[in-house]
């Protein structure tokens, strides 16, 4: 039961989460989806990164929001976001238990300069989940729309400039599946004009739809469960591939068609499956509670082999945050230590790890899940900035050699709750020299060095 606390986490990571492979309208200084411009962890090139100075950063505003464990994105000098208002009903935060509430899920467009409220679209919505405190998926903005995924499975389309919905479906209702326990957490992707998504049932498990009416193009896989794990476009050999990762195999579709390439067996323990893989060159990492695996892709026809698997004194096992590829090495919160682990990608092996990016304690296992959000900089320095659960904003060096911090600020306090200790568990944004944070009480935004 404690190793299920922590579960809803994925929330905030996708937590937690949309994934946009073109960005048509949007200049490379703004924050469209989670995780970034490519949904990778890494800031564009026109974003300077410097440590952050003892003194910390400046604020520029704050505004009050409610509960939710979805990030905020920035586009067009406009920041989205979206929460849950409640009106009745108890957060208890049982893994193993839906808490029942009364309220309305919102998406809230601020200024982000000054973070006035622009526009506001809100319905109601009943909840019935464990951990329900707020939709879990990162809204996605695209040519002049923004679609959000709510924690029941609401996916709306609106005008980002007036808020008017444009379309909307209830995906849950529509394809007669059981919601996951811990909410609607796989934030669409968007291709072209294809919006990828999590459906579920007989041969819908990942349903195609036109981003621009939500009529649907294909649908694909089945599945009892839908899991977590947001689709995923990679590119290997000049050929796309989408990846899908239910509770039971990770699977390679042709994104056009929705037909399969290959797929590998791979299932989490409490059907876990969250964290997209992550790629560099022809290796393929996945990982998430109790398993973790490298793959090796191979072309002409694409497949896959598995190269190793993690044990539990090697690789990292992923929950709610992602892991960054890098230079054959890979970073990332481990759920079981509780800390930021450096991995050796061609043998799993840990080059180092500290508590000390995730709960702030000089020591080598913080608290079971244990959360740093990681994004990294331009270049071939090792220089991150992690946003820690505990609400600190850090600049660091993370080399396979160690992890070396260079500044820390406390940005937002932590509100949220689990395993009995105060957590925050969403991703920042960080758009036009901006880092973005929000809790389940309010956004900020602050200036960072230029």
């Amino acid at each position: 039961m404690k190793k299920q606390l922590l579960k809803v986490a994925l929330l905030a990571t996708f937590a937690s989460c949309a994934f946009l492979s073109q960005q048509k309208n949007s200049t490379a200084q703004d924050w469209p989806q989670w995780n970034g411009p490519t949904r990778d962890g890494r800031l564009s090139a026109l974003t300077k990164a410097s440590d952050i100075p003892k003194s910390g950063i400046p604020l520029l505003w704050k505004k009050p929001i409610g509960y939710g464990y979805s990030g905020p994105v920035v586009a067009n000098g406009r920041a989205f976001v979206t929460d849950y208002q409640l009106a009745s009903g108890k957060i208890t935060n049982n893994a193993g238990t839906r808490d029942r509430l009364e309220g309305k899920e919102r998406i809230v467009c601020l200024d982000a300069k000054s973070g006035e409220t622009i526009w506001t679209h809100a319905y109601d919505r009943k909840y019935a989940l464990s951990y329900p405190g707020g939709p879990r998926a990162t809204p996605v903005v695209v040519e002049g729309t923004v679609i959000s995924l709510g924690a029941e499975g609401d996916l709306i389309c609106l005008s980002a400039e007036s808020g008017k919905v444009l379309w909307q479906r209830q995906l849950a209702d529509e394809f007669k599946i059981e919601k996951p326990i811990w909410g609607q957490a796989a934030v669409p992707l968007v291709i072209g004009d294809q919006l990828i998504c999590l459906a579920g049932g007989e041969g819908s498990l990942v349903v195609s739809l036109d981003r621009k009416t939500g009529k649907e193009i294909w649908r694909a896989l089945s599945g009892s469960e839908i899991g977590y794990c947001p689709p995923k476009l990679i590119n290997h050999a000049g050929v796309d591939q989408l990846l899908i990762w239910d509770p039971l195999l990770l699977s390679s579709l042709n994104p056009n068609t929705g037909a399969v390439y290959w797929q590998q067996p791979l299932k989490p323990d409490y059907g876990m499956s969250v964290a997209p893989p992550i790629i560099e060159g022809d290796m393929l990492f996945a990982s998430g509670e109790g398993v973790s695996a490298m793959f090796q892709l191979t072309s002409n026809p694409p497949q896959a082999k598995m190269l190793w698997q993690g044990s539990p004194k090697t690789s990292l096992g992923l929950s709610n945050t992602s892991a960054i590829f890098d230079a054959g090495y890979i970073y990332g919160a481990d759920y079981q230590s509780g800390a930021l682990i450096c991995v050796r990608a061609k043998d799993g092996v840990r080059m180092w790890q500290t508590a000390l990016p995730t709960t702030g304690v000089d020591r080598e296992r913080g608290g079971s899940n244990a959360c740093a959000y990681l994004i990294k900089a331009v270049g071939p320095n090792g220089f991150y900035y992690i946003l820690s659960e505990t609400g600190d904003f850090i600049s660091a060096k993370l080399t396979p050699e160690g992890y070396k911090e260079t500044g820390r600020f406390h940005a937002i306090d932590p509100t949220n709750t689990s395993g009995g200790r105060k957590i925050l568990w969403t991703f920042p944004a960080i758009a036009d020299q901006c880092v973005f944070v929000r809790n389940d009480q309010e956004v900020r935004c602050y200036q960072l060095p230029k």
